[in-house]
């Protein structure tokens, strides 16, 4: 893959560093941690707190990062989603795993199929072939596409399996949303009511050490802020096409249309809020490749739902 910056990653960032101006940090007390979570940097907040007493409290952050991972990481080999994709079944699945299956439903029905966990062996077709700068054949398309499918997806209870051999699912467009939720609770567990957290995805509780809401900026491809919005109990992610390319000429994307088996876009960049980190996080992934009519329909049936930018 190349090495170039996820955009995705980088626009977290961007807000996670915008939810603290450097002006407004004597107005309280502030702890801060940063660690690594789905391999990407991730960090949050507390407003409130002296670093000193907040050092438990990010040793059980770490911990429960470090349980979710185990669940939802392509790239530990005894995870639960590595398990179930390596031989198409898994049983006693997680709580976890479970609850995440049902929302990747949900968000499937409502987007009109575009949000497809499904399309990883579309991505690991795309991925090998662009390294050394070449294509997939239409043929290799079309025959891997045979084993995508979101319906060829079985759910009972805890056990998940796949109706079709060698097919595989990937949940990098909504885990890291989902992980942030769950890193919410957990810290509302102490008690903590005044925080940001990037872990790929944006959540912003309360309000910041001046006592304002938190402040999240969007930014372009180019790095450049297009809008800044004001963010308390919300959730915020971002999506682009180009976010992680494939291909040495960065011009074929991680997001791949399960329609067509092919890298989509009808948008360079797409940003949600949401009341859930994972429903805003799945939500952009998939707007990615939905036209602006599905996406206002969407939006408008869905309460607590806003299009924050579309561009």
């Amino acid at each position: 893959m190349s090495a170039r910056l996820s955009r995705r990653r980088f626009l977290a960032l961007t807000a996670a560093a915008a939810s603290v101006p450097g002006a407004a940090l004597a107005a309280a007390p502030v702890a801060r941690w940063r660690g690594i979570a789905l391999g990407a940097t991730a960090r949050m907040t507390f407003v409130g707190m002296e670093p000193e007493k907040a050092a438990p409290i990010f040793a059980a952050v770490e911990a429960e990062i470090g349980r979710l991972e185990q669940i939802f990481s392509l790239h530990r080999p005894g995870s639960e989603i590595a398990r179930l994709n390596a031989v198409g079944r898994l049983d006693n699945a997680s709580a976890e795993f479970v609850e995440l299956m049902s929302q990747c439903d949900a968000l499937h029905r409502t987007t009109g199929g575009t949000f497809d966990p499904t399309v990883q062996p579309l991505w690991q077709l795309y991925a090998t072939r662009s390294a050394p700068g070449e294509r997939p054949t239409n043929d290799e398309i079309v025959a891997v596409q045979d084993r995508c499918g979101w319906l060829n997806v079985r759910r009972e209870g805890g056990s998940l399996s796949f109706d079709r051999p060698d097919m595989a699912i990937t949940l990098n467009g909504i885990a890291q949303g989902y992980i942030t939720d769950k890193i919410a609770t957990l810290l509302r567990s102490f008690d903590l009511r005044n925080m940001a957290i990037d872990i790929g995805e944006v959540a912003a509780l309360g309000h910041g050490p001046s006592g304002a809401p938190w402040k999240a900026g969007i930014a372009a491809p180019d790095g450049h802020i297009v809008r800044e919005i004001a963010l308390s109990d919300r959730a915020l992610a971002t999506s682009a096409p180009l976010g992680t390319v494939l291909d040495p000429d960065g011009r074929i994307g991680h997001i791949l249309d399960p329609r067509t088996g092919r890298p989509g876009g009808q948008w360079r960049l797409v940003s949600v809020s949401a009341n859930s980190a994972a429903l805003a996080d799945g939500l952009s992934t998939a707007f990615c490749l939905n036209a602006r009519e599905t996406i206002d329909a969407v939006v408008a049936s869905m309460p607590g739902v806003t299009l924050e930018y579309l561009a």
